[in-house]
């Protein structure tokens, strides 16, 4: 028996799946939730097979849900369900652990299989999209930290942002014309590949959270 646990903010839509998969002799829904935080506080105790994951909850992503029980549910299969085709949703959910991905358009019949085939152990990617992920990942991996194209002068700029300086305070501090400051930021967003200063404040903070572990 295939114990399958239902995560959808919709009430209708947990239904209907669930009548689906119920009328199935070989599966059964152990549980439902319609928000992130009731799904990761249920899915452990119950233990199910496969969660059937809505990727957009009111109060997170189902791909955080996923990240999440997998690491307290040992040999829990995700299965994504979602009303959009999103390629960096999907390789954001291969990442998080999830076995499969599929569209809320899919075929009552194909939805069944594709519990069954996440619950057996084997994933739902076909190979056009295996090719995809795997190019990602080579990319991401061969793409230098945009930090380390950083002068020592940006650097320290940058640290001073975090610290919730003007650009006004960072000149005063490091004995430079404001001007001069500014003209370091706007290199410094450039070469981050960032927009706004909020941006290079979030990253500095991640930064010192990393030095300070």
């Amino acid at each position: 028996m295939i114990r399958v646990f239902l995560v959808d903010d919709h009430e209708v839509v947990r239904r209907g799946v669930a009548a689906l998969l119920e009328s199935e002799d070989d599966i059964e829904v152990v549980g439902e939730a319609g928000t992130a935080e009731s799904a990761i506080a249920r899915i452990p105790a119950l233990r199910p097979d496969v969660a059937v994951l809505d990727v957009r909850l009111p109060d997170g992503s189902g791909i955080d849900v996923c990240r999440e029980v997998r690491s307290t549910t040992p040999g829990l299969a995700c299965l994504m369900l979602t009303s959009f085709a999103d390629d960096d949703a999907l390789f954001t959910a291969v990442m998080a652990g999830a076995s499969g991905y599929v569209l809320k358009q899919i075929h009552g019949s194909d939805l069944i299989g594709a519990v069954r085939t996440v619950a057996s152990g084997q994933s739902l990617l076909d190979p056009q999209t295996t090719a995809s992920m795997l190019a990602r990942l080579r990319d991401q991996a061969t793409r230098k930290d945009p930090v380390e194209a950083l002068s020592e002068q940006e650097r320290h700029i940058l640290e001073l942002i975090g610290e919730g300086l003007t650009n006004r305070q960072i000149g005063e501090r490091m004995f430079l014309a404001e001007k001069t400051v500014k003209n370091y930021v706007s290199n410094l967003l450039s070469k981050l590949n960032m927009q706004r200063r909020t941006q290079v404040a979030a990253l500095a903070a991640r930064m010192k959270t990393d030095r300070d572990r």
